[in-house]
């Protein structure tokens, strides 16, 4: 059914400046003409005002900016990436849903997408705030061919797509600190979450998590991160459309990670480093062994952070909590 619509809006949208008939509709779906009047009527509640005038056809009037698996496949750019779509208007969280797809066979490159998310999570647990339709809350389902020890390159792969498509779409300068979150001005904008269930030698599959802060105000920020977060509106003072980012998040990150599987990691380290935060500066670091002020330098090839120590020795880290 939503492919037939999907093929509906189409035909609509090649004929936006003229009337095309519900017969000839009919005849190009293969379907009755009763059926293309009711898949109208849910496109109307999708928000796509859709003027039908007796003897003379339908015609598309406005394309809505509201997200459903409708709008968000109508004018998609990614080849595979979104192609299964999950629309929730309010779930716990798209990451619990995307590990249940996951373990029941999902395709690779299922998007999961939530207008609200009652128990949005970051890293270490954390809470995500997220229980507006103010923001992007998505998961990405990925069952790559890696090792599990390469799965970190995914999540520095997810923050440079978001920089890209932050500075690209709003002309503001994103950066992002290591591992996973994207700052604007020194707040947080974005955060990512990447979870995955593997063997040994192989990943069975990866659950890309997906938190980005885009209409919010200044008052709709929970009061424990005022101080913290920010958003696109109000680093822009404009109101963006949380469909289109959708769609563009996707296709951007559809391109870098078919790039990244066939080209490596090289090239998004050099990317990421262009974007990293603080890089060349002092940092306090507390490890699991020990705390420390140490320089940061940069990023090995498997997502590793590298730092400089007081005594002039680098060293690796993969976990780390650094006060910023």
């Amino acid at each position: 059914m939503e492919s037939t619509r999907n093929l509906l809006i189409e035909i609509l949208e090649k004929n936006k400046n003229n009337y095309i008939s519900g017969e000839q509709m009919s005849k190009m779906l293969g379907i009755s003409r009763t059926a293309v009047w009711k898949h109208m009527k849910e496109l109307q509640k999708d928000g796509y005002e859709i003027e039908g005038i007796s003897k003379k056809g339908y015609k598309i009037t406005q394309f809505p900016s509201k997200v459903s698996v409708n709008t968000l496949q109508w004018g998609s750019k990614t080849k595979w990436l979104g192609k299964t779509l999950i629309h929730k208007h309010s779930t716990g969280s798209t990451q619990i849903i995307g590990h249940q797809l996951a373990v029941e066979g999902t395709p690779h490159g299922t998007v999961v997408v939530a207008d609200v998310q009652t128990e949005g999570k970051g890293r270490f647990d954390r809470k995500w705030h997220s229980s507006n339709n103010k923001g992007i809350w998505m998961s990405i389902v990925l069952r790559p061919n890696l090792l599990p020890n390469q799965a970190p390159q995914i999540t520095l792969l997810a923050a440079t797509v978001i920089a890209d498509v932050i500075k690209s779409k709003t002309g503001l300068s994103p950066n992002i600190k290591w591992p996973n979150d994207v700052l604007i001005n020194n707040k947080k904008v974005s955060g990512i979450l990447t979870e995955m269930q593997a063997e040994q030698d192989r990943i069975q599959y990866m659950v890309l998590g997906i938190g980005i802060n885009i209409n919010q105000s200044v008052e709709t920020l929970a009061n424990d991160i005022k101080a913290s977060a920010t958003s696109l509106r109000i680093e822009s003072t404009i109101e963006w459309n949380i469909r289109d980012l959708i769609q563009e998040t996707l296709a951007h990150f559809e391109q870098a990670y078919d790039s990244f599987i066939d080209e490596g990691f090289s090239p998004i380290k050099s990317k990421w480093e262009s974007y990293a935060y603080m890089i060349g500066q002092s940092v306090r670091i507390k490890t699991f062994k020990k705390e420390t002020t140490a320089q940061l330098i940069g990023i090995k090839e498997d997502g590793a952070l590298i730092i400089k120590n007081e005594d002039g020795s680098h060293e690796s880290l993969y976990s780390a909590e650094i006060q910023w």
